[in-house]
């Protein structure tokens, strides 16, 4: 949901700037620009497209001078990509310039207002309406303009300011969107993602919402909305730029899916401790466990299913009721939610727009939060009671793979450790714990036992729709997999409870018709193997997800996917992964922009 960076120092700005910018790509890539301060005067260099145009444009930046630069990668939502829409946006006389990642509530009535007062606007976008502010406001203080065009604005905003007035110095404000600091020596940054930031420095402030912070070459100083100077903690990221980068892999994707074992491992390992589920981040929630009487799981997106999919595992052990909501209806669903409620926040970025305000929400009707994030001191993460980090490492791709497992992953452990501490596991009992312990090894060797899934790409890639169906856990498992073929490859792909196919689904099964159908749950097979012959006795040819030595599906299934033995309260982890392969092939045949998939964003920060 658009990127900015921003950096001061002593070098080329607009090398260091594209550098972030391709980053950062992966949060919008309709159209990008830059924004250097060269003495007395700014130059902006704007592109409809990708960063790659913007660098043809600069020649890397070599044709653009100045020490002091902003930068902006653009996910279009007021106003069509153009290059009038491009950030950055230039006050009209020429002394500011405005990058800006959100969203500008009141951008209308505020428009009206400064044309009326004489001022010129070029582009279509909300956005410009604030380098106007602060031209309106500004009497020799970009800290106190900003201040006064922050209390106008309504909305979400993470900006990114330079002043002709103030050479070497860079503002930025954050208000309901992410925004990061990167300190360094004799040079200072800030961005939306550390991403762009640790190639030059591990070194980060995580801005509040309503900071304001001005950076120069030596220093960096941080204000409250008062203008009121603060102190924050500096933190450090303890990745390396190595994370980031694809290490030989044709694309971000891919390598993320092989990385699930490993991602899942490090959520897993170290919150198993003498056999027993030891978390020591919910201290406090595990404390209050016995006055909790219902669970509501909130999320949007991939995170959403993973919730649906841990929801089985939780419900089961804790024999707490569980319900699963999408933030974005729970926001505005006035929720019979109260003290006695534990709800659990899922978001890989932490700054979902739609999640933070169903958390706030649920936080002023009283109940506990739990927050389960990736991305340390987002804003979920410092909302929330208690959060839970997936430990997943940074995920470039735009669709999510790791990410997704990791979460879900937390929430097993949830399961386990909450019966545990509920008296609801026997005596001795390790099977659950063993389970979770063998998650990693069983991601591997969902990997390895599918080396045909390319092939089988090459028959379904050009299939108009594709239905996934199944039961229970598979069926949580078949709404991300039928989520991923639609965002990376663009096939209509739909996820159904395969026991309603027969109350109006079966009315769209034809000859030739793909149904993917996730046969891994032993209690309910036969019901599945039921809905596959129904749907092969009308045309339909059916490519199963099952495990190697079941002959009743290897049987009636006309092509086949493989995952090892597993839990069925622990499969979905599992089942993924050759359905997160499927559609990488499927979006690769296609010839599909795989890591950047049109019209999605990284990070939804805006409602």
């Amino acid at each position: 949901m658009c990127g900015i960076v921003g950096f001061t120092g002593a070098r080329s700005a607009a090398p260091i700037l594209l550098d972030g910018l391709k980053k950062l790509e992966y949060r919008g890539y309709d159209s990008a620009g830059i924004a250097v301060m060269d003495g007395p005067a700014i130059s902006v260099v704007k592109v409809k497209g990708r960063i790659a145009s913007l660098c043809e444009r600069t020649d890397g930046g070599q044709n653009v001078s100045g020490v002091t630069g902003i930068g902006h990668t653009r996910w279009a939502t007021h106003g069509a990509p153009t290059e009038e829409n491009a950030h950055p946006h230039l006050s009209n006389d020429g002394r500011f310039a405005v990058v800006h990642n959100g969203i500008i509530e009141n951008y209308v009535s505020l428009r009206e207002e400064l044309m009326s007062e004489g001022y010129r606007f070029e582009s279509e976008t909300d956005t410009e309406v604030i380098v106007h502010l602060i031209e309106k406001y500004y009497r020799g203080s970009v800290r106190e303009a900003l201040v006064r065009t922050a209390n106008r604005l309504q909305g979400s905003y993470a900006l990114g300011v330079i002043c002709t007035e103030e050479t070497g110095r860079i503002y930025a404000v954050r208000e309901a969107s992410p925004l990061i600091l990167g300190i360094g020596a004799g040079e200072n940054y800030f961005a939306s993602d550390v991403t762009a930031l640790v190639p030059y420095t591990r070194n980060v402030i995580y801005l509040e919402d309503g900071e304001f912070a001005e950076l120069s070459a030596e220093s960096v100083r941080i204000f409250d909305c008062t203008g009121q100077e603060v102190r924050r903690k500096v933190s450090r990221v303890m990745w390396d730029v190595q994370a980031a980068e694809k290490g030989g892999y044709e694309h971000f994707m891919l390598k993320e899916i092989m990385e699930q074992p490993a991602a899942v491992k490090a959520t897993i390992a170290p919150r198993i401790r003498n056999g027993r589920i030891e978390i020591e981040e919910i201290g406090g929630i595990l404390s209050g466990l016995g006055d909790i009487r219902s669970i509501v799981i909130t999320a949007c997106g991939s995170a959403y299913y993973a919730g649906c999919a841990g929801r089985y595992a939780l419900e089961r052990l804790s024999g707490i009721p569980v319900r699963t909501e999408l933030a974005s209806e729970l926001r505005y669903s006035d929720p019979l939610i109260d003290g006695h409620t534990l709800v659990i926040v899922i978001s890989q970025s932490g700054e979902t727009a739609d999640t933070i305000a169903a958390l706030k929400e649920c936080r002023d009707r009283g109940a506990r939060t739990l927050a389960v994030v990736n991305v340390v001191g987002s804003t979920v993460a410092r909302l929330a009671d208690s959060t839970v980090y997936t430990w997943a490492g940074p995920e470039i791709a735009v669709a999510t793979t790791k990410g997704y497992t990791t979460q879900v992953a937390v929430l097993y452990l949830l399961a386990v450790c909450f019966a545990d501490r509920l008296g609801r596991l026997p005596e001795g009992e390790s099977g659950p714990v063993e389970s979770l312990q063998a998650l990693p090894r069983r991601i591997q060797q969902a990997i390895d036992m599918n080396p045909g899934i390319p092939a089988l790409a090459g028959k379904y890639h050009e299939s108009r729709a594709l239905f996934f169906i199944g039961r229970n856990t598979d069926y949580a498992a078949a709404l991300e997999g039928a989520l991923k073929m639609k965002e990376i490859s663009y096939l209509h792909a739909e996820a159904y409870a395969a026991g309603e196919l027969k109350h109006g689904t079966i009315a769209l099964i034809e000859e030739h018709q793909p149904v993917i159908a996730l046969c891994c749950n032993r209690a309910l097979m036969e019901k599945t193997l039921s809905n596959i012959v129904e749907v092969k006795s009308r045309g339909a040819e059916v490519l199963a997800l099952t495990f190697r030595n079941n002959q009743k599906i290897l049987s009636a299934a006309d092509d086949l996917l493989f995952i090892p033995e597993v839990d069925p309260l622990f499969s979905a982890a599992v089942e993924i992964v050759p359905l997160q392969l499927l559609a990488y092939h499927v979006a690769r045949e296609n010839g599909c922009d795989i890591d950047k998939p049109k019209n999605l964003a990284k990070s939804v920060t805006v409602e």
